[in-house]
């Protein structure tokens, strides 16, 4: 599976785990973040401070009301009614200076958390840098600011929530006790009871958003990994693997997105308890309040309480405890666990890479070479000559290019322009030219991953045109210069192309490609393959014994030696050669076109093809591309 898919496999499970596994989250981030606050206490007593005045700013305002309907304008006393009215309204104007006090303090609290989290995050990504430099991700550290940013804003706004409620609610709970303690029988019960219901949903709804941001973050992964390895994948003719888990994936999202609609639904049900249940209990409640002799404007100010006050911060802490407050804890529990900087990990799950492909998927291919876009681009025309060749071991050529023509656009010059071209099996073909003259673009036209706009193109003597990309991986094997491998095993790896290969021809390719140290490093053909922690010269050795082992006749190799040192390339490209087939390679240092039986040059206007020593005494693009390489 790949890594994105291991992410959502736990998270499939994390969408219906039980209670105590998001329990065991809080129990993980809380002692940490129970210490940072202790150490912090002079800061929170400042914070408890300035939040006391707001506790009398909601005191105030109810009481005020009350007084005003019951000892001014019920009693005909309208200057006293006034006043009344005037004491709330100075209490309000006194929230400026408040506000200000409150944000001075959080500040305090707030950005030590926030620089605490980015050192520790950049000293475990240099320390794993400093451990394995192969796997070191230069990204990582740029990454996990945005991630400490999230922890910053949203720690803020937990303390402003849950500080606004606490305050508020001790400041409304002392105005309707003050007005008659009757309201507290009223409006404790189902205010205790919805917080209750509330508070109880918090470790299953963080479980459900980690699972819902870890397919969120998979699914685009995903996207990503397939987007860049296109040209791997329908060259491996695996486009209904790659479908079907992707379509997992989705699937697997799209539940976790119902399970935490559905803990949403129960966060607006204790909501509604807590927050809607009091003020209908307390209309019904009326008239025997009145029997009570509770006053008009104590009722009014009751409600004034409930509904201006306590619901409002109700509503915001809820809102912020169940969006904000899951998201916070998935992330703080990634920093505690070392996810972020320690494995490249952004802090989301996603690394950089599908780290664990499946063991038929291509794996992404960051680099992967693309297709030239339209422009002016020179020309390559007919290969004089190149339609036969002496003593070619079978009749049927193992690639056949006739009169092909293609172009990028409508009206852009053609990259390939009545191109004739023969392959017979056996053949050891180099192809060298300038950069962007359109090498990539012949050997995608002769693996079929590219249609020309006119011509005809035969492999093993069979049209390509019309034919299914498993049909395809069946008379060619393409490796390009950023090699695929997968997540499983070396055998798997070795049998992608070819799934019924006996042990001794898997042990046959891997001593002919003198790939007999890394195999066994790696624990022999049952060994595991992590393509994260392999070189790029080790991924190109492995796709080179994959190549070995396929049954195509054809074996295109688009600078798929580049990573290996000269003497791995030299051997390796022998060993392909003699294998039955022909080897067509884009050549990248002057030993591969010497190594070929023939070369193939595009120059943009006349290509040639001849020897090594035909074409160093008959082509000056070929010489000064000699001089050039012995230069470097």
């Amino acid at each position: 599976m790949t890594a994105t898919e291991v992410r959502a496999g736990t998270s499939r499970k994390a969408a219906g785990r039980p209670a105590r596994e998001g329990r065991g989250t809080l129990r993980r981030v809380l002692p940490p973040g129970r210490r940072f606050l202790l150490r912090r206490k002079g800061v929170l007593v400042k914070l408890a401070g300035w939040s006391l005045l707001e506790s009398a700013q909601t005191f105030l305002g109810g009481y005020c009301l009350a007084r005003a309907l019951d000892q001014g304008f019920l009693a005909g006393r309208t200057g006293t009614g006034l006043g009344w009215l005037a004491v709330a309204a100075v209490a309000i104007l006194a929230g400026g200076p408040l506000v200000r006090g409150v944000f001075a303090q959080l500040a305090a609290l707030v950005e030590p958390l926030r620089d605490g989290l980015v050192r520790r995050a950049v000293t475990r990504a240099l320390d794993a840098a400093v451990a394995d430099p192969a796997r070191a991700d230069g990204t990582a550290v740029s990454r996990l600011t945005h991630q400490s940013e999230i922890v910053r804003d949203s720690f803020a706004g937990l303390v402003l929530t849950a500080r606004s409620f606490v305050f508020t609610a001790v400041g409304a709970l002392a105005g309707l006790l003050a007005l008659a303690p009757q309201f507290l029988l009223i409006v404790a019960p189902p205010l205790v009871l919805g917080l209750a219901l509330f508070l109880a949903t918090l470790p299953p709804m963080a479980a459900a958003q980690r699972a819902f941001l870890d397919l969120d973050e998979a699914v685009a992964d995903r996207a990503g990994t397939i987007g860049a390895g296109l040209r791997d994948i329908v060259a491996c003719g695996t486009q209904t693997e790659v479908a079907d888990s992707a379509a997992r994936l989705i699937g697997a999202g799209a539940r976790a997105s119902r399970v935490l609609a559905r803990w949403a639904a129960v966060r607006t049900l204790a909501l509604g308890v807590a927050g809607q249940l009091p003020v209908i209990l307390l209309l019904a409640a009326t008239p025997w309040l009145l029997r009570q002799g509770v006053t008009a404007g104590a009722l009014m100010g009751a409600l004034a309480y409930l509904v201006q006050s306590l619901l409002p911060a109700l509503h915001t802490l809820m809102t912020a405890l169940g969006a904000a407050g899951t998201r916070l804890l998935v992330v703080l529990e990634r920093f505690e666990d070392g996810a972020v900087g320690a494995d490249g990990a952004d802090g989301t799950g996603r690394t950089g890479r599908a780290a664990g492909s499946a063991p038929w998927e291509p794996e992404a291919v960051p680099g992967a070479r693309s297709v030239p876009a339209a422009g002016p681009v020179p020309a390559a025309r007919s290969v004089p000559g190149a339609r036969s060749v002496p003593g070619a071991r079978r009749p049927t050529p193992a690639a056949e290019l006739r009169s092909v023509t293609l172009a990028y656009g409508p009206g852009a010059p053609p990259v390939l322009d009545r191109l004739d071209l023969t392959v017979p099996e056996g053949e050891h073909l180099a192809v060298v030219g300038p950069s962007g003259i359109g090498k990539s673009t012949l050997t995608s036209v002769l693996a079929g991953l590219l249609a020309p706009d006119e011509g005809t193109v035969l492999l093993s003597g069979q049209p390509v045109a019309g034919r299914t990309a498993r049909d395809l991986a069946g008379l060619r094997v393409l490796i390009p210069q950023q090699a695929y491998v997968f997540t499983g095993t070396v055998r798997e790896n070795l049998c992608q192309l070819r799934p019924y290969a006996s042990t001794r021809e898997l042990v046959r390719a891997v001593e002919a490609l003198h790939a007999d140290e890394l195999v066994g490093r790696l624990g022999g053909l049952d060994g595991a393959v992590e393509p994260g922690a392999l070189s790029q010269g080790e991924r190109q050795m492995l796709a080179l014994c994959r190549a070995y082992v396929s049954p195509a006749a054809l074996t295109v190799l688009d600078e798929a030696t580049c990573h290996l040192d000269p003497a791995a390339e030299a051997r390796a490209e022998e060993a392909l050669a003699e294998r039955p087939g022909a080897l067509v390679v884009v050549a990248h240092r002057l030993s591969s076109a010497r190594r070929a039986g023939r070369v193939l040059v595009l120059d943009g206007t006349r290509p040639e093809c001849g020897t090594h020593g035909e074409l160093l005494s008959g082509s000056a693009l070929y010489r000064d591309l000699t001089g050039h390489w012995q230069t470097g």
